[in-house]
């Protein structure tokens, strides 16, 4: 016999009452807390006859704090951010059925001694993982680590910031309890259970994807303690009702805590609206993830050689794929350009780089100097002018040359996909935020050779809603998912054009450095 609605168990499998019911209406609601390097979000979704709409709830800025010479993220604040979020929700006097939080990967929280935070997260893009990135390929080397992990080899992985932890502050991790990546511990401060989401647990290079658990090997050979790592759940675990002093806070009540894929790029290739096998998927924000989606990881020494990463995505499926330098060169050039008095937004710059000549000037995205915060402007000027080419002199002219490199940068990648995976690519699929760039998806249409499907935008908080939905049985599949995104939402269609002007950029492209 099935409980009432408002009983759920917990992931302890303890019966807990959730509170009052709420009155009803037609079709399920959820709340997303999806949460972005520029910003953060809490919107509502609902799920009636076979459609999924999104209600934004509440936006609120995000970024880098500097403290100490590091850079932190203030994670107690949007904590604060959520629950604002939630009496928002609350007052809209909906059944609204669960929350779950996603986030970027990587980055970490520690608690322990009683204390709710030891110490302020640092960001994945904080210079202390420098050094012990270095000495990591030095000793044990690439190919026990991607042995172990298959993950794609960047600085910026929680590997690295682990190693310095270990390193610099090991009474920090004496009195430590286990880490938390970004959503697991908001789903902590939510609902009191410390899990830690099998699609975030696979992005820090330390999770074995073929025995789905902490890489023991690595763990010995780095000597970290081993009571830093959490217990690993599948994505689309309940874990309970919502804190009882955060539904007395925020009006909310009669919500269960789901970990749908916490990883953001997890949730939004969930909801990419694709059927077949014969298409990538190109998530499109601060950074630009390529990848197919596979059954299983690809470990092969090939797959290693063009740093390809294997994350676990939902349904027990592989997100093969490689983490390259999105938007945020862009993003760090209008924020340059702000100081400066210069305040653009994104439509406004997208405008004057249509009307900006093609093909001016091309970076390679990969270079080291443009993962770094600051004087971004400065640096594609530097790279230019280290290349021989003219330098980019108007925000419609960096824009151009942003956009241009970057798709070419596709085309690179998507030709790797092929000849790792031994698939056909005939389609490539946009989502996130950078698919509503007309321009963008046009270049990267023309640069690939291959028709762009953008869209839908919300994937990633589709995505988290969508699971959520499939967890709570109201969805049966993987497939049921996508079938209501394709059915909730129109895709724009681009097709290849100027293939001759962009084979000889591909060919200028090719043949530029990473300084």
């Amino acid at each position: 016999m099935s409980e009432p609605r408002h009983v759920l168990r917990d992931i302890k499998g303890k019966t807990r009452r959730l509170g009052r019911r709420f009155k009803r209406v037609s079709g399920h609601h959820y709340v997303a807390c999806d949460l972005g390097a520029e910003s953060g979000r809490v919107i509502l979704g609902q799920l009636n006859d076979g459609q999924v709409t999104l209600k934004e709830i509440h936006r609120f800025p995000n970024g880098a704090v500097k403290i100490a010479g590091s850079l932190r993220w203030d994670v107690l604040r949007i904590f604060e951010e959520l629950k604002n979020g939630l009496r928002q929700v609350a007052a809209q006097g909906l059944q609204v059925e669960s929350l779950s939080v996603d986030s970027w990967g990587l980055d970490y929280v520690f608690s322990g001694a009683g204390q709710p935070m030891l110490a302020l997260p640092h960001h994945y893009r904080d210079a202390r993982t420098d050094r012990t990135y270095a000495a990591a390929l030095r000793s044990p080397g690439p190919e026990l680590i991607f042995a172990e992990t298959g993950i794609q080899f960047m600085p910026i992985n929680t590997l690295y910031h682990l190693i310095d932890d270990l390193e610099r502050s090991p009474r920090l991790l004496e009195i430590a309890d286990p880490f938390l990546t970004i959503a697991d511990y908001l789903h902590f401060l939510f609902s009191g259970v410390a899990v830690i989401e099998e699609s975030l647990a696979s992005t820090t290079q330390l999770y074995h994807p073929v025995t789905r658990t902490w890489s023991q090997r690595l763990i010995e050979v780095f000597g970290f303690p081993r009571h830093l790592f959490p217990r690993i759940v599948p994505s689309g675990t309940r874990l309970g009702p919502l804190d009882l002093a955060i539904c007395a806070e925020t009006g909310a009540s009669g919500i269960e805590v789901i970990a749908t894929c916490s990883h953001d790029t997890g949730a939004a290739v969930a909801a990419v609206p694709a059927t077949g096998e014969d298409w990538a998927y190109l998530s499109s924000g601060t950074w630009s993830l390529i990848g197919v989606e596979l059954p299983a990881p690809l470990l092969t020494e090939e797959a290693r050689a063009h740093n390809f990463t294997n994350e676990a995505g939902f349904g027990g499926t592989t997100r093969f794929l490689k983490n390259i330098v999105g938007l945020w060169i862009l993003q760090e050039s209008r924020r340059a350009w702000a100081k400066e008095g210069l305040d653009l937004n994104y439509g406004t710059l997208a405008s004057q780089a249509a009307v900006s000549a093609p093909f001016r000037s091309l970076i390679n995205p990969n270079d080291p100097r443009f993962w770094k915060p600051d004087e971004m402007p400065s640096k594609i000027a530097a790279y230019c002018r280290e290349t021989g080419q003219p330098l980019p002199e108007t925000p419609g002219q960096f824009t151009r040359c942003i956009y241009e490199s970057l798709a070419l940068l596709y085309r690179r990648t998507v030709e790797d996909l092929e000849r790792v995976t031994g698939r056909v690519i005939s389609r490539l699929h946009i989502v996130g935020g950078g698919s509503q760039s007309a321009l963008l998806n046009q270049c990267a249409a023309s640069a690939t050779g291959r028709p762009v499907l953008a869209g839908p935008v919300e994937a990633t908080a589709l995505g988290n809603v969508l699971i959520q939905a499939v967890t709570l049985g109201h969805l049966a599949s993987l497939d049921a998912l996508r079938k209501v995104v394709r059915t909730s939402f129109e895709i724009e269609r681009y097709e290849p054009q100027d293939r001759a002007e962009w084979e000889k950029a591909f060919g200028r492209f090719a043949g530029l450095p990473s300084i």
